[in-house]
């Protein structure tokens, strides 16, 4: 994949350097950025990384067979360790990563802890003998990776096991599930939204939120 491509791809990912075009192809992203060795894009792999993975789109052995050279393979690992140790360290849920981590090789794993202590303590470290920043990293996520993600997780805290998707779906239809998270990420709806979200999911919210009812729907799910 040539270098053009390549960064085209990557806004694809949650890494918006260009504007979309192109079939998507996650694991010859995430390969060619670690065989590149840019630090722009190193630092900008565990966004990349989780928004692949998130939409399933991410496979460790596909990706790993796009590298020929043992230390292009090294750095692949290398950086896959890094970002999850991110994750870690910014404690975010997701239901990918440990599968992930235990495909990895053992050095990679234990790079993973190495980099895991020094993101805690805010400490520059080494990825496959190249320096890295430990707040541009943090930065780079955050300014990218956050606003790619629904803002039902981050208001609600919930957990992916939950599957609050899944749950949503069966409370509400496709349009009122849409007015839904649209309202909870204040956007702004036109007045037939409006009048449609007062009249319909609202009404389906305040019956949600209703402890009494939550009781109730518990206690007959464990029955």
């Amino acid at each position: 994949m040539k270098n053009e491509n390549l960064l085209k791809e990557l806004s694809k990912l949650g890494f918006p350097l260009f504007k979309r075009e192109e079939e998507l192809d996650a694991n010859s992203v995430l390969a060619q950025i670690a065989k590149g060795g840019d630090f722009r894009l190193w630092e900008g792999f565990p966004v990349v990384l989780a928004n692949s993975a998130e939409k399933g789109l991410f496979n460790y052995e596909n990706a790993l067979r796009q590298l020929k050279q043992p230390f292009d393979k090294l750095k692949l690992n290398a950086l896959l360790a890094m970002s999850l140790a991110l994750y870690e360290v910014l404690e975010l849920k997701f239901s990918w990563a440990k599968r992930l981590l235990n495909l990895l090789t053992p050095r990679a794993n234990k790079d993973f802890g190495n980099f895991r202590e020094k993101l805690k303590r805010d400490v520059m470290f080494t990825v496959a003998g190249r320096e890295m920043s430990v707040q541009r990293l943090k930065t780079t996520f955050r300014n990218y990776f956050r606003q790619s993600q629904s803002s039902l997780n981050e208001l609600l805290s919930v957990k992916e096991e939950l599957g609050v998707e899944y749950a949503l779906s069966q409370v509400f239809s496709p349009k009122q599930k849409e007015l839904f998270l649209k309202k909870l990420k204040s956007e702004k709806l036109t007045k037939t939204e409006k009048e449609y979200f007062s009249r319909s999911v609202k009404k389906k919210a305040l019956a949600l939120a209703n402890p009494e009812l939550h009781r109730l729907a518990r206690k007959l799910l464990e029955a």
